[in-house]
């Protein structure tokens, strides 16, 4: 079967050559638009405070328009597949240095092109998926049992707190029971005393 020549033209190109930037430069902005949206690129190089943003916002709307002039294809299913930016010549030039010295000066420059293509609308839309009903009562269910078994100090304060507790009423335990001037002591000397008025 014959492919239309929609089918065929998905994606647009523009590039730009011996641009007086360095690709260094470029390539750290062009990561941020791969991948998005003309909308969401356009954003992005608009608020992006570097020299590198116009150059690469002039080739964007090249490759748009010749999305839409050449390829009728409609902006807004386009989106930034590939960002290139290449190394050109080096221009040299030379400042004077002190002793008959020279420093070098590398003026760098670059090729730029950008490739747009056109994703389908089911790649592009993102449905937001909800949950069904029975998730939904069953994630309350177990927010539910969460809070139900969760510990009332959940903090290590807490814990240390309830610690220090129960090895204070351990210890006062073992002194009422068996230590020196305890109540097991008053009560033994009692006995003792009432026996002897007994006899």
């Amino acid at each position: 079967m014959a492919r239309t020549g929609r089918e065929v033209n998905r994606e647009s190109t523009a590039g730009a050559r011996y641009l007086r930037i360095s690709s260094t430069k470029l390539n750290q902005v062009a990561a941020l638009i791969r991948g998005q949206h003309i909308d969401e690129a356009r954003r992005i190089l608009a608020f992006t405070p570097k020299a590198a943003s116009y150059e690469l916002s002039k080739v964007l709307e090249a490759a748009i328009a010749n999305a839409e002039n050449n390829h009728n294809l409609a902006a807004h299913e386009l989106f930034v597949k590939t960002v290139q930016a290449d190394e050109g010549p080096t221009l040299k030039r030379f400042r004077p240095r002190a002793l008959g010295r020279a420093y070098r000066i590398r003026k760098r420059t670059s090729h730029l092109h950008i490739t747009l293509e056109r994703r389908a609308p089911e790649a592009s839309e993102r449905p937001v998926s909800r949950p069904a009903v029975g998730d939904q009562a069953a994630r309350r269910w177990r927010r539910g049992q969460t809070k139900d078994t969760a510990p009332s100090g959940g903090s290590k304060t807490a814990g240390r707190r309830r610690a220090i507790r129960d090895r204070g009423a351990k210890a006062t335990g073992r002194g009422q029971g068996t230590g020196s001037g305890g109540p097991g002591q008053a009560g033994r000397a009692q006995t003792k005393g009432g026996d002897r008025r007994g006899s």
